[in-house]
């Protein structure tokens, strides 16, 4: 095989003797590495990082396999592949399940993703509550709770929830690899920074650093509708679509939006913010200060007002508080079913422009579905142009109140199988 800096490689000797190998990437103009300064080193390291991650990477998003498929799936050299999954088997993150008869030759035993003691902690901010959700390595989740904010800074229960659940994760045994935290904002995920976030009423805000030295966690933040979506992508209502846009339900009202699963952020990472579009009440005061903003006639204030219901708890709280509202007062169902004729007006404008396989509903429109969605589905396909050649696919969240946390669980583990967290 040939060496990293030596000369040309040698040809495959037949077919199926094609290997293809991972290089560490060289800075432009660089030479062969440099004996002697640890250079060799750190690229053999990196390589077998990525090597690891690849195989991580299978496991998860294909599924078992054994160490001959995981070959095939990755495109390593089969002993690089019995060599990870030895090394990863030996510290308890995959194990061999019993061969599967009924194979030709000698039946191999398909490794399984465990990998419980590696978790990745998604936390959701929000004005009235703060959610956690912890996934480990093989996508179980380990912890899932919400807490009110009940009139506390959300800053401080969300320190004081992340602190929490490390506590607890580690005393189970768990190593928390890495956390999240979502925000309903413009987020620069580059600098850890919320750019804004009008509802929070947060500018510029440090959170990722602060979070992390508050907590000694390796912190990240990322839009909260972005780990909704990519949640409802991997595990809830639209996974194995290529396009689909998942629209908040709470006080603020924004949009995740995955293409072949992956979060389309725009050019400034800022994609998705629906809520602000002028569209509803011309004279309804939006958080952001100005008027006639989307999310200023169909978010939760909104409906709150409508149904004459105090805000109380979660969304998902004072939401059941509306329908029951509504089961009893005509009144209050016929002012939720022109909420959802807006609603439908808003929906119809994001399909018209990304035409999606489908559009997810989450938060607070879950438990009033039915009635906001009759009036939303009639206007939405009334206006979407497409709709007589691929009518409007409109979906509820399949994971609730609880999606944007476990989607930033998700993105908290993503270092480990991109391979830029060692396990």
């Amino acid at each position: 095989m040939a060496r990293a800096g030596a000369g040309r490689a040698r040809r495959p000797r037949g077919a199926g003797s094609a290997r293809c190998r991972v290089r560490a990437p060289r800075p432009a103009g660089a030479g062969a590495p440099v004996r002697g300064a640890g250079v060799t080193l750190v690229a053999t390291e990196d390589l077998r990082r990525q090597n690891v991650a690849a195989v991580l990477r299978s496991l998860r998003h294909d599924g078992p396999g054994t160490r001959t498929e995981l070959a095939r799936r990755t495109g390593l050299a089969k002993a690089t592949v019995g060599a990870i999954v030895g090394s990863l088997s030996d510290r308890g993150f995959v194990h061999e399940a019993d061969a599967v008869p009924g194979v030709r030759g000698r039946p191999g035993r398909p490794v399984v993703l465990t990998g419980a003691t590696v978790v990745g902690l998604g936390l959701e901010v929000n004005v009235d509550y703060v959610a956690a959700v912890a996934v480990d390595l093989g996508g179980t989740v380990r912890l899932e709770t919400t807490v009110p904010v009940e009139g506390r800074d959300p800053y401080e229960v969300l320190v004081d929830l992340a602190r929490t659940c490390d506590s607890e994760l580690t005393e189970a045994g768990g190593r928390v690899v890495g956390a999240t935290v979502a925000v309903p904002g413009l987020v620069d995920r580059g600098r850890g920074v919320v750019a804004m976030a009008p509802n929070l009423r947060w500018k510029d805000r440090a959170v990722a650093g602060e979070v992390g030295a508050l907590t000694g966690l390796a912190v990240a933040v990322e839009n909260d509708a972005n780990c909704a979506a990519l949640a409802e992508a991997r595990r809830g209502a639209t996974v194995g679509l290529g396009q689909s846009v998942y629209v908040t339900g709470t006080v603020g009202i924004g949009a995740g939006v995955i293409t072949d699963g992956a979060i389309v952020r725009g050019t400034s990472g800022f994609a998705g913010e629906i809520g602000h579009i002028p569209l509803g009440d011309s004279e309804a005061l939006c958080g952001c200060g100005r008027r006639g903003c989307w999310e200023a006639s169909v978010g939760l204030r909104a409906v709150l007002t409508a149904a004459g219901v105090t805000e109380s708890g979660t969304p998902l709280e004072s939401a059941r508080a509306v329908a029951a509202r509504a089961s009893e007062d005509e009144e209050v169902a016929g002012a939720l079913a022109r909420i959802g004729t807006v609603l439908g007006q808003g929906i119809a404008t994001v399909a018209n422009i990304l035409n999606p396989d489908a559009v997810v509903l989450g938060g607070y429109f879950v438990p009033l579905a039915s009635y906001l969605l009759p009036a939303a589905t009639a206007t939405a396909e009334g206006h979407v142009t497409s709709t007589p050649y691929a009518p409007l696919d409109l979906r509820l969240s399949a994971l609730g109140l609880g999606a944007a946390a476990a989607g930033a669980a998700e993105e908290a583990l993503t270092g480990v199988f991109s391979g830029a967290t060692a396990l």
